[in-house]
């Protein structure tokens, strides 16, 4: 049931009359009646983290779960207009909103068939959550730089990158996926984009990487993470982690973030991000990275570089000098990223 809501009228009208009154009892139920674990539905290792951290902010946090996500977009800038491309979908009867934090980003309600639009087709707009967007944003990447996309995956982000370097200097996309990055393949050939170099690396040391020790001007590292924060979409994710695949994740995700590091040159801009909601695979992992670090590399407030970006309202979406989205604060899937500077 969890998600129905923009739907119900249509999924009532496909039910029998047994399943319908079924479904009205089990709306019927009062939810705030139940013990905290029916509450929550979730595993105790879980719930007990994110009630440290989130406090009485948890149970506000647990009905966004339920309640799905908006479909966001994000405009090309590289070839068309926030304001253009939302009249286009108003013609074709999809009515999108600005999204109130990305300058790039649209929000549509439902799920229209964007697929078989000029607007899709032609690469002026991708489909994109507003908080991936905020982490591309958060790069500020620039005209005629050399940019690393650590952990390119199918791209999204990368797109974003390339566009706002508008098509000028070199994008490396690295991935250790090559069926990841062959789905970047389509979208790049929609996007218009000629400065993207996607490459298949073994792992984090690969010789590729070696090559460009110090010569790099940004370096974004998505890591690998638990995806915890996109629980609103995957609801299943929550029953597949474990805390020992966490502690995993975490020397992962340090050794992803300590090779990254060593490409870039001196000025150079390094991002952390995940879309986790713990600790141990955010601030920990950024924390270490700077005691080790210290006097390499210099920490970023968030807010100082998104304001830089024209991201709206940027303290709001900062805790600690660190980016932190959550679905029930900012209405995106959960992020985190930190921000350093070479010396």
């Amino acid at each position: 049931m969890l998600g129905w809501q923009g739907n119900e009228g249509f999924l009532r009208a496909a039910l029998s009359e047994a399943e319908q009154q079924w479904l009205a009892q089990v709306q019927a139920i009062d939810r705030s009646a139940l013990p905290e674990k029916l509450r929550h539905n979730l595993p105790d290792w879980l719930a007990e983290a994110l009630q440290r951290e989130l406090a009485d902010d948890f149970w506000p946090f647990v009905e966004s779960m339920s309640a799905g996500a908006p479909l966001d977009l994000r405009v090309n800038s590289f070839k068309a207009k926030r304001e253009d491309v939302k009249a286009a979908l108003a013609k074709a009867g999809i009515d999108a909103e600005d999204t109130p934090f990305s300058p790039l980003g649209l929000r549509v309600q439902g799920k229209p068939a964007l697929n078989k639009l000029d607007v899709f087709t032609r690469g002026d707009v991708e489909v994109q959550d507003e908080g991936s967007q905020l982490l591309a944003l958060l790069l500020d990447a620039k005209r005629g730089e050399m940019v690393v996309d650590f952990c390119a995956g199918a791209g999204g982000k990368t797109l974003a990158l390339g566009a706002a370097m508008r098509n000028t200097g070199r994008l490396y996309a690295f991935d250790t996926s090559g069926h990841r990055l062959a789905s970047l393949k389509p979208r790049l050939a929609r996007s218009g984009l000629s400065n993207v170099y996607p490459a298949q690396i073994a792992h984090e040391r690969d010789d590729r990487i070696k090559r460009l020790a110090g010569k790099i001007d940004r370096v974004l590292v998505d890591a690998p993470c638990s995806g915890l924060g996109t629980l609103r979409r995957n609801p299943d994710l929550k029953w597949r982690q474990t805390p020992q695949a966490i502690e995993e994740l975490r020397a992962k995700q340090a050794a992803i973030l300590a090779s990254a590091a060593r490409l870039l040159k001196p000025g150079g801009r390094l991002v952390y991000a995940t879309c986790s909601l713990l600790r141990e695979e955010n601030e920990a992992v950024v924390e270490a990275f700077t005691e080790a670090n210290k006097a390499t590399f210099r920490p970023l407030p968030a807010d100082e570089a998104l304001a830089a970006a024209h991201v709206q309202r940027a303290p709001e979406l900062v805790r600690d000098g660190f980016l932190r989205l959550w679905p029930h604060r900012h209405a995106t899937d959960g992020f985190f990223a930190a921000v350093w500077q070479k010396a």
